[in-house]
């Protein structure tokens, strides 16, 4: 051990500039890299983590020559100390999405608690092992686990309700019993209590569940029992459960791979999915995505270069695909009054509503907006209601009898008159699911009808609840939201209601129809499971959208082909490579006039390079103010990786933008508006 590394060390401090890896004199002794410090920070102090000790004598002097080196304060949570591979990927993250290491760290680790509650650690009952695997699920277990004991990937394309939860629990069973742990990522947490209770049954070995539903004791206690005991575990949860201390990693599943909510929008812009190839890739183990609905990058990627990893799961385990059905909402013209009063269902949806209630049956009816309508608008003058803060329009809120902002606390009481004008008719327009609840209770008096939304749905508690009694026969129709599309199996479920979807095709987005595609899939994937003859009845104003003819006919791949013709004339994903700037400013005159200068600027270090490399922008953000703060962004796209990233860190550390603004790095976005 040199001098050097005995008495300094670099230190990753959780600071969002951009220096963010300082030197600093030790308290005496060697520290490993991953220790985690408490350090002085101008005037402050602040945490990191020991990074590096790449720096020499030398450059130790001519350091000292120009600033008085600080010491470290203090080590803290040494039960948290990083492991080597933990510092792996929290490296190439930080250069992957050009965040600084420090606060990537610092962000991830559970809040660290001196006095946790004692936490209990779930264990599987192992109750039955017994369980056959059909045609389809036998031959790609077996090829799987002829290659469990190095890194490779996977995919497994099943429709709803083809048995891959089967494929998963028979690779996750062969790993632990191997001696080596699982990390099992879902999207949503509403996902984890039926998939914890179904490992429960047949796995022998503690069972994690991670998510944002769990206490930080509990969080806590995850952390530190994954630290000290060798046995092997199943770790289960979010996206966050990446970076959960999972050393001896046999198996990496990512479910319902396509799920934007496994992006991360605020602070780091990650995708849990792809750091999790990484994570597996680093513990050289394999990684099994899995989805009923492809993201077009992956499913361009395995049907083109590894085909042999690609497996499809067409049929369904029990049970039938549901036939789809359009119901053109242009047919009735002119609506009569009664009518009005069931908008936005048209009469016939309701009809077979009522039929599908008559052979007690249960319904699911879906939209893709909460609320009681999208906002209010004068019928006189035409005032709106918006948001301050962002000048998005206000929902109403019925029940609660409130505007309510989706992109800021921003509320207020539901308004009597127009402020403008003094009209007291204001017009509701668009709806949500609490406008739907309300027209179905209307018609259906006896029945009971509940929400499944994140207005209603607030906590893991309420959630279960909810299942439990839809479960139970104890609703009869339940209306939800995008939060009830995946991955759950309900037994009396024939009829599939959709509205709302032409709002989601029309969205400014190159990954709109994508998006529809998947969200219709997994929603038509409810019903039908345990029949021969289940429905799903869509209404639109464009049933001609070349989407419809693919969802009828249960035209997966079909879809998926046809989706490729476009973003390759685009020059879009999958076929290059993009990263997104957004950068915010109080003046947005001056904003702008500062961004097209760092535009020019680097198209500038493009040409005189020669990199293959575009820039689209700038341009307002979707939202362009929030909270007094004007954003405006521009785009990398490009072929190359290395020269794509090149430019973005070329820029991250010599633009000559204000210090004040805010500037965000989003690698891989999936949104570009």
């Amino acid at each position: 051990m040199s001098k050097t590394e005995e008495n300094y060390c670099q230190v990753a401090v959780k600071y969002p500039g951009r220096e963010d890896v300082l030197t600093y004199k030790t308290l005496g002794e060697r520290l490993d890299v991953g220790t985690l410090v408490e350090v002085p920070l101008g005037r402050r102090k602040t945490q990191g983590v020991v990074a590096e000790f790449s720096i020499t004598e030398k450059e130790i002097e001519e350091i000292e020559s120009k600033y008085k080196l600080k010491e470290i304060k203090e080590v803290v949570a040494e039960e948290f100390h990083l492991s080597e591979l933990e510092m792996q990927l929290y490296t190439w993250m930080a250069k992957y999405y050009h965040y600084n290491l420090g606060m990537l760290v610092w962000d991830c680790l559970p809040k660290i608690l001196k006095r946790p509650r004692d936490v209990e650690i779930e264990f599987g009952q192992n109750l039955d092992f017994e369980f056959e695997l059909n045609d389809l699920q036998k031959p790609i277990v077996e090829s799987i686990s002829q290659k469990l004991n190095q890194f490779d990937r996977f995919f497994v394309h099943g429709v709803t309700g083809s048995g891959k939860t089967l494929v998963y629990l028979n690779l996750i069973r062969k790993v632990i019993q191997s001696g080596k742990s699982v990390l099992f990522l879902l999207p949503e947490i509403n996902l984890t209590p039926q998939f914890t209770e179904t490992f429960k049954k047949f796995l022998d070995c503690p069972i994690l569940p991670y998510h944002s539903g769990v206490t930080a004791s509990h969080k806590n206690a995850v952390w530190k029992f994954l630290k000290q005991s060798e046995r092997p575990v199943l770790v289960m949860g979010v996206r966050s459960s990446v970076f959960l201390p999972t050393e001896n990693l046999g198996l990496v599943i990512v479910d319902e791979e396509h799920d934007g909510s496994f992006k991360q929008s605020d602070r780091c812009a990650y995708n849990g999915r792809d750091v999790a190839i990484k994570k597996a890739q680093l513990s050289n183990c394999p990684i099994v995505l899995g989805s009923a609905t492809p993201s077009l990058e992956n499913y361009f990627h395995f049907t083109r270069q590894k085909k042999d990893n690609y497996f499809v799961m067409d049929k369904r385990a029990s049970g039938h695909l549901p036939t789809i059905e359009l119901l053109d909402c242009r047919k009735q013209g002119d609506k009569k009054s009664e009518d009005q009063l069931l908008w936005p269902f048209e009469k016939e949806a309701l009809d077979e509503v009522s039929s599908a209630l008559a052979k007690n049956e249960q319904v699911l009816v879906f939209v893709n907006r909460l609320g009681f309508s999208n906002y209010l608008q004068c019928r006189s003058c035409g005032y709106k209601f918006v948001d301050p803060n962002t000048e998005v329009p206000l929902r109403y809120f019925k029940h609660k009898n409130i505007l309510s902002s989706s992109h800021s606390d921003y509320q207020i009481p539901a308004p009597e008159m127009c402020p403008d004008c003094g009209n007291l008719n204001l017009l509701q327009m668009g709806f949500g699911t609490e406008r739907l609840q309300e027209v179905l209770s209307h018609y259906f008096p006896d029945k009971n009808i509940q929400r499944f939304d994140r207005d209603e749905i607030t906590n893991l508690e309420k959630l279960e609840t909810r299942l439990s009694d839809f479960h139970a026969g104890k609703i009869d129709i339940l209306v939800g939201t995008q939060m009830l599309s995946k991955g759950h199996n309900f037994k009396r479920v024939n009829l599939v209601l959709i509205l709302g979807i032409d709002s989601m095709l029309s969205f400014p987005d190159f990954r709109s129809m994508e998006k529809t595609h998947q969200m219709l899939v997994q929603i038509l994937g409810r019903a039908g499971r345990y029949s021969d003859d289940a429905r799903v009845l869509i209404q639109t104003l464009i049933p001609e959208n070349p989407l419809f003819s693919y969802v009828k006919t249960h035209s997966f791949d079909g879809f998926l082909e046809f989706e490729l013709g476009p973003r390759e004339i685009g020059g879009f994903p999958p076929f290059r490579k993009m990263a997104a700037v957004h950068v915010s400013g109080r003046n947005r005159e001056k904003l702008v006039n500062q961004i097209l200068k760092e535009v020019e600027s680097l198209n500038h270090i493009i040409a005189k390079n020669n990199l293959e490399v575009e820039i689209w922008g700038p341009s307002p953000a979707m939202i362009e103010r929030r909270a007094n703060m004007f954003t405006w962004s521009f785009f990398f796209v490009s072929k190359n990786l290395n020269e794509m990233h090149y430019l973005i860190s070329t820029f991250k550390k010599f633009n000559q933008l204000e210090k004040n603004y805010s500037v965000k790095v989003d690698v891989d976005p999936l949104l570009i508006s």
